[in-house]
């Protein structure tokens, strides 16, 4: 339960990652042209660090609210209802799936795309 508040204090005292353009407008380029790309890119991190920040907080107050509503329950996969191990709810305490359930929802559709550890294609 400690980590879960101190991972929400932390997320929930970040300010949003803002990197500001610099292009002033859409012919011209603020400074050097050559750095544009690069302001773009940086653009993009920030707004995925962003949207990443907003979904782990959404986990973590739903783990926080499992705990205040039914704490008997927390530790529990939401797919099996097999007990997760302590070291997994240690290293993410939002975790929801076993490692078990969470491979078969992170697995790709149609199956394995290699049949042998040597199979690079």
């Amino acid at each position: 339960m400690q980590k879960l508040l101190e991972l929400h204090a932390e997320l929930t005292g970040k300010t949003p990652a803002r990197i500001e353009p610099n292009r002033t407008d859409e012919g011209r380029v603020g400074g050097d042209e050559d750095e544009q790309p690069l302001n773009e890119m940086l653009q993009a991190i920030a707004s995925n660090r962003n949207r990443n920040s907003d979904v782990v907080l959404q986990r973590v107050l739903k783990a926080l609210g499992k705990l205040r509503q039914d704490p008997d329950s927390f530790g529990e996969c939401e797919e099996c209802g097999d007990e997760i191990p302590l070291g997994r709810l240690e290293a993410v305490p939002y975790v929801e799936f076993c490692v078990n359930c969470q491979g078969q929802k992170d697995a790709p559709k149609g199956g394995p795309t290699r049949k042998k550890l040597t199979d690079y294609t």
